[in-house]
Formats: C-alpha cells, sequence, structure tokens
C-alpha cells in the first residue's frame, strides 16, 4: 500500500552517489556511501522530517543489463512521486544524457544533483546552469560523500521546487555548449590498467586485504589466549565445582559455553574488526573497484565477471549478505556466483574458526595454504558446473573507479556494523551451539552420532571423534570451534595431514544453514538443492584427494 507521504526516488547510474546522498539527508546508517560498483542491491526508504517527504534510494541503472538490481530500479519509478536524479559532475554530460534516453520522465516532477563537486572542473556550475535552463528543474552541484547542512538545504529545496522536465532531446541538452564533452574528468590511470600486470596487481592486493589482518587477529588471540585460561577460565572452572552438574556440563563442561564460547570470541572477535576494516579502506579508497575491473579476464574463464567479484569479496565478511549482493549479478552468471560464494569465501567467522584450530593443533602455517585452496578449487568448482563466461554474457567493466581517501564516518559505520553483527547474532548463536552439543553430549546423543559416522570419516582417514565437528559447522561455521572441546585434546592427537583435511571437509561440503536458506529465498529450492549437491560433491572429492597426498 503506498505511503502518504511523496515518494522521492534516487535514480542514477552506479557509483554516483545515489546511496551517500541518502545517508546525508536522512541521516540513516546505511553505510552504502562506498566507493565501488553495486553497494546498493535494494530498495531502502526513510522519512526525512524537514521535507514531509520519504526519500529512497535505489540501485543503480546498468544499461543493457539483466541483473535484478537493475530491474528494480526501474520498476521503482512507477511510484515516484518526485525522481532526483543523480548524475557524477565528473561525467554528468554522459550520464545525464544516458538517463534522459533511458528513462520516461517527461509527466513526472523532476530535480537534478550532480554530485563529486570536490573532482569536477570550473565548467560545472556553468553547466548546472545550462541543464536549468534547458531541461527547466531545479539542479544542485553537492560533494555527497561530506554532504554539510548547507549542501543538505539546497538538496532539499531542490527537491521541494521539483518540476516537470521540458521536452529536449538527451543529445541537444548541451549540443551549443562547446568543450562541456571535453570537460569530463577521468580517473587516475595506474598498473592496474595494463593488461599484463594488473590482473596479477589486483590478485596481490585482494590477497594482502585478507592475508594481513588474519596474521595481526592470530598474532593477538595467540599471544591472549594463555592469559585468559590463566586469569578467567582456569579460575572460573575451579570455581564452578559446587554449581549442579547440569550447569556444569552446560557452562563449564567439554562444549560448555564459558570454557568453549570463549574461544568464538578470542579467534573470531579479532578477525572481524581487522577483515571488515581492511575491506572497508578497499572500498571507500576505490581499490576495490580496481581489482575487480583488473580481474575480470581472468574471472570470465571460470564463469563469472569482474562484478561478481565484488559479492564474492563481501562473502568474506558474511556469506548471507553477499548473497543478497548477487542480486547485482547477471541472470548468467547469479548462480555461478552464489555457487563461488558457498565453495571459496570463507567468512569471517569461518576464518576465525579455521585459525583457531590449526592454532591449537600447534600448525597455524596451515592457515595459508587452507585459504589459498579455498580461492582455486571454488575457482576450479566453479568452472567444472558452470563453464566458462562468453563475451556476451555481461558487459566487461571498462570504466575506473576514482582513487581517493577514506572518510572516517564511511570507516567507522562499516566496523560498528560488523561488531553489531558479530555481538548481537553471531555469539548468541554460537553460545546455544555450545548448550546444545554439551547437553547432546551430557545424554549420549553426541557418541552415538559418533559412532554411526565414523566409518564414513574413515574414507578420509579421520576418527570418528570429529563428525561434531562437521556436524555443527553445517549449523554454522564457527560450529568448528567444536572441535577445540576438551582442551583441544582430539586434533592435538592428530597429524597435521589430519587436521587439514578436517578443517577442509567441514567448511566446505556445504554452506551453513543460514546461507542456504538465503539461497533458497533468493533463487527457490530447486536451484538452493542444486548448488548445495554440486557443493558437496566437490568438497567429498578434493577431501578425498587430498587425503591420499597429507
Amino acid at each position: 500500500m503506498k505511503t502518504t507521504l511523496p515518494q522521492v526516488m534516487l535514480t542514477g547510474l552506479e557509483s554516483v552517489g545515489k546511496s551517500a546522498l541518502f545517508r546525508g539527508l536522512t541521516g540513516h546508517a546505511t553505510g552504502d556511501e562506498a566507493n565501488f560498483r553495486g553497494s546498493t542491491v535494494i530498495c531502502r526508504k526513510c522519512r526525512v522530517v524537514d521535507c514531509s517527504c520519504e526519500v529512497v534510494d535505489t540501485p543503480g541503472i546498468r544499461l543493457n543489463d539483466d541483473a535484478q538490481t537493475t530491474r528494480t530500479a526501474l520498476a521503482t519509478l512507477d511510484e515516484a512521486d518526485v525522481v532526483l536524479l543523480v548524475a557524477r559532475g565528473t561525467h554528468a554530460v554522459s550520464e545525464v544524457e544516458t538517463l534522459l534516453r533511458e528513462l520516461d520522465l517527461q509527466q513526472r516532477r523532476s530535480a537534478l544533483a550532480i554530485t563529486f563537486q570536490d573532482k569536477v572542473p570550473q565548467q560545472i556550475e556553468a553547466l548546472a546552469q545550462v541543464y536549468r535552463e534547458r531541461l527547466g528543474i531545479p539542479v544542485v552541484v553537492v560533494n555527497a560523500r561530506v554532504l554539510n547542512d548547507e549542501g543538505r538545504d539546497r538538496v532539499l529545496a531542490a527537491i521541494q521546487s521539483a518540476a516537470q522536465m521540458k521536452a529536449v532531446p538527451p543529445s541537444g541538452v548541451t549540443e551549443p555548449i562547446r568543450g562541456l564533452r571535453q570537460a569530463e574528468v577521468q580517473p587516475q590511470t595506474t598498473l592496474f590498467e595494463s593488461k599484463i600486470v594488473g590482473p596479477w596487481l589486483a590478485l596481490a592486493c585482494m590477497a594482502l586485504t585478507f592475508a594481513l589482518p588474519v596474521y595481526v587477529a592470530y598474532v593477538f588471540a595467540s599471544w591472549a589466549q594463555p592469559l585468559v585460561d590463566e586469569l578467567a577460565i582456569t579460575p572460573l572452572k575451579a570455581f564452578a565445582q559446587s554449581w549442579p552438574q547440569l550447569a556444569q556440563v552446560m557452562l563449564t563442561g567439554s562444549y560448555g559455553a564459558i570454557t568453549l564460547g570463549w574461544y568464538s570470541f578470542l579467534w573470531a572477535f579479532p578477525v572481524v574488526v581487522l577483515i571488515s576494516l581492511s575491506v572497508a579502506l578497499a572500498e571507500e579508497t576505490g581499490l576495490k573497484d580496481r581489482i575487480t575491473a583488473a580481474l575480470d579476464p581472468w574471472l570470465r574463464r571460470i564463469g563469472l565477471s569482474g562484478r561478481d567479484l565484488i559479492p564474492v569479496l563481501t562473502g568474506f565478511g558474511c556469506n548471507v549478505v553477499a548473497v543478497f549482493q548477487t542480486r547485482s549479478c547477471s541472470k548468467c552468471t547469479r548462480s555461478a556466483c552464489i555457487s563461488m560464494i558457498g565453495f571459496g569465501s570463507a567468512c569471517s567467522y569461518q576464518i576465525g574458526a579455521s585459525l583457531s584450530i590449526f592454532g591449537a593443533a600447534g600448525h597455524p602455517s596451515l592457515f595459508l595454504p587452507y585459504l589459498a585452496a579455498l580461492f582455486a578449487v571454488g575457482a576450479l568448482h566453479t568452472r567444472l558446473w558452470h563453464g566458462a563466461l562468453a563475451e556476451s554474457g555481461t558487459q566487461p567493466l571498462y570504466e575506473r573507479a576514482f582513487l581517493q581517501k577514506p572518510s572516517l564516518r564511511g570507516l567507522t559505520w562499516r566496523v560498528n556494523a560488523a561488531l553489531g553483527q558479530f555481538l548481537k547474532q553471531a555469539m548468541p548463536i554460537f553460545i546455544a551451539i555450545c548448550i546444545v552439543a554439551s547437553l547432546l553430549e551430557h545424554f549420549g546423543v553426541m557418541d552415538w552420532f559418533t559412532a554411526g559416522v565414523a566409518p564414513l570419516l574413515g574414507l578420509f582417514h579421520l576418527p570418528g571423534e570429529a563428525a561434531p565437528g562437521i556436524l555443527f559447522s553445517i549449523l554454522r561455521k564457527d560450529g568448528l570451534l567444536t572441535l577445540n572441546s576438551g582442551d583441544g585434546s582430539l586434533i592435538s592427537s592428530m597429524s597435521a595431514g589430519q587436521v587439514f583435511v578436517l578443517v577442509w571437509l567441514a567448511s566446505t561440503f556445504t554452506a551453513c544453514l543460514v546461507t542456504l536458506w538465503t539461497v533458497r529465498r533468493e533463487l527457490g529450492w530447486k536451484a538452493a538443492t542444486l548448488i548445495a549437491s554440486r557443493q558437496a560433491v566437490t568438497s567429498l572429492v578434493s577431501a578425498w584427494c587430498i587425503s591420499l597426498f597429507v
């Protein structure tokens, strides 16, 4: 049912600053003022009290594209009372012409916001005046990334005075003025644009984006673990001796919410914080966009495009969010992208858990080959099940993003959002897993399950006692941490090869249930079942092959 408040639709191509405007106008903490393509995959609404309207942030429009996000953005125009066109000042001439040509705006009240004020040439004000005169609509020039009160007031004034557009051919809007097209500012040229060096440099930067924070997190957790054991866990276990037996089992037993639950916090929390900060820096500076464009030719060989790399990288933070971001993928690559996410994108909780297991087993050096194998086998998995991407399959990435200093506000919001999700969602779920596992062990169900699964694990040269870790990793990837039960006695007794195969099998056999449920909601039961079954086949075959050589 349509709201009684006027709907103001922010409409434009990708990466023009719509989401930054949305946040500046509404104060709503979307956190989507990122400097990379496809950051908005749904429409977000928020009321603006001092404008008596509701502003709607829409996904960026991509021409000749069948992505769900583009269809969503175009569909919102039917509900718009006011359309606020958004175009970059660096490319205003071409982008405004494109919007006028592709959108039916003649019967709608419209206004135009030209962003990237800090990067545009001096002629931009003259260009804005041309648009005011020839289109007959309000035009405002702003820096959307840092929208101050004066800029916000000017945008709201433009919205309130929006008018129906004059009937002018798109190419004729700025035709009388010479030099405006030549005034467009192009982003810096770097080694990322080199056909030979660019992909390798992008691959190195992508690896560093995740390897460095993981290493720092490991160093911190390794230092902190014995201190926490000595100062908190050991005294607490001694104090709990007087508690009722069931309480001891659930809180301080082998799978106790305290004795095992703190592993999740100690090992996963630093990873979540540092990876979210690292990824935010890559996004805010424009580096992430350069990486995706440089790797586009290579990704096409495994059935993806450079655009699809954005959700894959997002998956290293959270697989569920990454699946939502695949709405920006083309129809011909979306299923392949989700397959790659499910297999090769280790979420921050999975990274923290696997890092903890390798460390507790005394083989922390296994983590880097494990992470490399995830991406390599994930790429092979995607290629085998989906094939290479034809040149006509989706539009290649040609346009470069601006490299710029990150905004403190954007970085702060992203890290805070990651912390909030970890503390409010991830930790409570893992504590619940610990309690359930404790009860299953106490009542003998765990022993029954272990005995039943032991013959299957024997095919991979793994002990049956490892079965609970695999089971709980299916529920949530940080369920891997249940392998630390009994102070890590099981994994300490296993060889390095066995530990690697165990972590590999537990983390790749299937995506966690929450991710699978999200895939089902996005693509339906049939597609979700097909993606999950293919992943299970690849996981089992690859785990068996690895077990033969370690």
